[in-house]
């Protein structure tokens, strides 16, 4: 009969790809993990790893084995998560992935209070860009998500937290600086800095500007950046535009956003912040207290605003 521990070191060996780093990752030695998986092999009378290949490929009837166990796993935590959920309070371990363009805006206003409110919850806060957030989601890798949304993943559940919209911020060199506030045919490709591929932000703002090509602001320079605030200073210190989220801003000094912040004509391009998790989910009583907190700690203006009144930016 197959064991728990033997499933989770399959699932180990088919994401490494290797037995040694499957071994490291489950903190066993490596003849104790492939014993273990020849043991499962035999009993169910299926070779789930073709060992001769590097990196070692999994046979037809090895994916299907896989496919299963996976459900499997999910389901034994889900016992687990169960009898935590029949005590008072949220508790046990909870990985949350977050944008780069969320993670230093959001969690300064949530983290805080959370860890005081929960302290038998273990929670664990990556960035990752948008594409390797779900692939993780889908795949059970973590348990929830702070993104942009839609996703348009039916694979996906989406809990809505709030609305931001965006700002222009703007070199006072530029003429653009001369109006307070923007239209979309203002929004000049030549002037503007971006962040690197693979940021939903990036879709976005290409989206609002209707853009679909590479830009810069410096004509010789072509400079692409992974964070908001390295974009902000270049603009500062040199020339250009860019767009930004509320809470990117909120930082700024009154000083500051007379001279660069430009509001952008309605409808305000605005983009939707949203909880994610897959839709085999079994760990509620956190996910609920995350929600909880963030729409909390959130400033009022930004939770306070309706999507009626904006004009929600896909990221697809």
């Amino acid at each position: 009969m197959a064991t728990i521990t033997q499933l989770e070191y399959v699932l180990a060996v088919a994401k490494a790809k290797h037995f040694g780093k499957a071994a490291e990752e489950c903190h066993v030695a490596q003849p104790s993990l492939s014993n273990q998986i020849q043991k499962f092999e035999d009993e169910i009378g299926v070779v789930i790893f073709d060992r001769s290949k590097k990196p070692i490929l999994i046979t037809d009837m090895g994916l299907e084995i896989i496919e299963q166990a996976q459900i499997v796993i999910q389901e034994f935590k889900r016992l687990q998560v169960i009898a935590d959920n029949g005590k008072s309070y949220p508790r046990g371990d909870f990985n949350l992935a977050v944008i780069p363009t969320l993670a230093p805006y959001v969690i300064p206003y949530f983290i805080g209070e959370f860890s005081k409110k929960y302290p038998d919850v273990n929670l664990k806060i990556n960035e990752y860009k948008t594409e390797d957030i779900v692939k993780k989601l889908i795949n059970d890798e973590i348990d929830g998500a702070l993104l942009v949304t839609p996703l348009n993943d039916d694979r996906l559940i989406e809990r809505h937290l709030f609305y931001e919209p965006f700002y222009a911020y703007v070199s006072e060199n530029l003429p653009l600086a001369k109006k307070k506030v923007l239209k979309e045919s203002d929004l000049d490709v030549n002037n503007l800095w971006l962040l690197e591929e693979g940021h939903c932000f990036r879709s976005q703002v290409l989206k609002v500007c209707s853009l679909n090509k590479k830009s810069s602001a410096l004509s010789n320079v072509e400079f692409a950046s992974g964070n908001l605030e390295t974009l902000k200073n270049l603009v500062k210190k040199n020339s250009g535009y860019t767009l930004l989220p509320e809470l990117a801003i909120m930082d700024l000094s009154k000083e500051d956003r007379k001279k660069y912040i430009h509001k952008i004509n309605d409808p305000i391009p605005t983009r939707e912040v949203s909880l994610v998790h897959g839709r085999v989910f079994y760990k509620e009583n956190i996910m609920n207290a995350l929600e909880d907190c963030i729409v909390k700690g959130i400033p009022k203006n930004i939770r306070s605003l309706k999507k009626d009144s904006y004009s929600v930016i896909d990221i697809d």
